[in-house]
């Protein structure tokens, strides 16, 4: 009778171990770690809630139409991370701040770089703009000195609840898209409009997903900055619209009670609506 090696094939109990045992010596050290922990809490998981073959198999369809669907202008991944709250989550463990700093939140997926510099005080609607808004405040550092230097990079939805690249062929480029560096005094103001809350896609598999689950798309109305300066933190954030109904439901979890500001209506002014929001800064060097 022939004698085979012991070995410990794959078995419910040892699932864990007969995987993770497999990972070489010569594998980066971060991603076995990565990869060792997300196979206990996959398994673990599965263990738990005793998925079903059939159930299993929708789980992979999701995912391929998930993938199908994304492309250059259509991130559904970024959406499932998003509802799911992990964006979030990400963005907290990796900008932990002393108290005081402006808060980060999501970057959103409508970002977009080669924005060109706009003179402070400019109007960044270029189409639309019936409630038109003076965004105000000043870049101030931990001490509330003022930060010369800064970058402020802004963006927001327009008056129908659209970006401009979402709507490439009814939007002029660039359409509620600013950027702007501060002077001396550290003051910012620019001119928009009043954002108004809207649906993320939910055309898709994670709109279908956030149905079965009885939870809404929309996101508050809210202007998103990004602002930067040498030495200092750079803050990905959005300041929202006090008052909104979607404030204590966003479906990306990304309000935070620092961000809501208040939008005053402005009387015989150049605008109809002024937003005031000063962002501190935390220095790192």
């Amino acid at each position: 009778m022939t004698e085979h090696p012991k070995i410990d094939y794959f078995t419910e109990d040892r699932s864990v171990d007969a995987v993770t045992s497999r990972v070489g010596d010569e594998a980066d050290a971060r991603l076995a770690h990565v990869m060792n922990r997300l196979v206990h809490h996959l398994h673990a998981f599965v263990k738990d809630v005793e998925v079903s073959q059939d159930e299993w198999g929708l789980a992979i369809d999701f995912l391929n139409r998930t993938g199908q669907i994304s492309d250059d202008n259509r991130q559904e991944f970024i959406l499932l991370s998003d509802v799911l709250g992990v964006s979030m989550l990400v963005d907290a463990i990796n900008n932990r701040r002393p108290g005081g700093a402006t808060e980060n939140t999501v970057l959103g997926p409508f970002h977009i770089d080669g924005v060109p510099e706009s003179a402070m005080g400019a109007n960044i609607t270029k189409q639309g703009g019936v409630e038109t808004c003076l965004f105000e405040g000043t870049i101030i550092d931990l001490n509330g000195a003022p930060i010369e230097g800064a970058r402020i990079d802004v963006w927001s939805d327009n008056e129908d609840g659209y970006y401009d690249v979402q709507q490439p062929d009814i939007q002029p480029q660039h359409n509620n898209r600013g950027v702007f560096i501060t002077g001396t005094d550290g003051r910012y103001w620019f001119e928009g409009i009043k954002p108004v809350s809207y649906p993320i896609p939910d055309d898709g598999p994670v709109g279908q997903l956030l149905a079965q689950l009885g939870r809404h798309p929309n996101r508050p109305a809210h202007m998103h900055f990004i602002i930067s300066a040498e030495g200092y933190d750079r803050v990905t954030t959005h300041t929202f619209v006090e008052g909104d109904p979607y404030l204590q439901s966003d479906a990306v979890f990304g309000v935070k009670a620092s961000l809501i500001t208040g939008f005053e209506p402005v009387i015989d002014g150049s605008t109809k609506w002024r937003s005031t929001y000063d962002f501190r800064l935390h220095k790192i060097t």
